[in-house]
């Protein structure tokens, strides 16, 4: 039979992402479901609260509004994406629109500046 303490000491060395796939496979393989009563799961999820969040490093930069100034935010968004004179302003004048996805911190803070400054009301997500 398998050391358990090395077992317990393995499992304890898991992500809560391996945890969860681990947990997938065990009730794919054994054929059961590894849901918990209710009060279980609510001591689940403050311990699960307690773990630090990771850090965000991609970043989204959303227009929200193009402002009194939509020429100069076009051209803006045009420097920011080398999108075309259409595209750049069909996407000035859709709120919601997300300028530049998956960006690190810096390039989204820039980007939100030169959009701000150019009018543009600007969010990053």
């Amino acid at each position: 039979m398998a050391d358990l303490q090395q077992l317990v000491d393995a499992l304890s060395e898991l992500t809560v992402l391996e945890a969860a796939e681990l947990v997938k496979m065990l009730e794919g393989k054994w054929g059961v479901s590894a849901a918990a009563p209710a009060a279980a799961v609510a001591v689940a999820g403050s311990v699960a609260a307690a773990e630090p969040e990771e850090e965000k490093t991609e970043f989204d930069v959303i227009l929200e509004n193009h402002g009194p100034k939509k020429i100069d935010v076009i051209k803006v968004v045009r420097q920011l994406t080398n999108l075309g004179l259409k595209e750049a302003k069909e996407m000035a004048e859709t709120a919601g629109a997300k300028v530049l996805e998956g960006v690190s911190k810096g390039a989204a803070n820039d980007a939100k500046a030169k959009l701000e400054e150019a009018g543009a009301t600007v969010k990053i997500a």
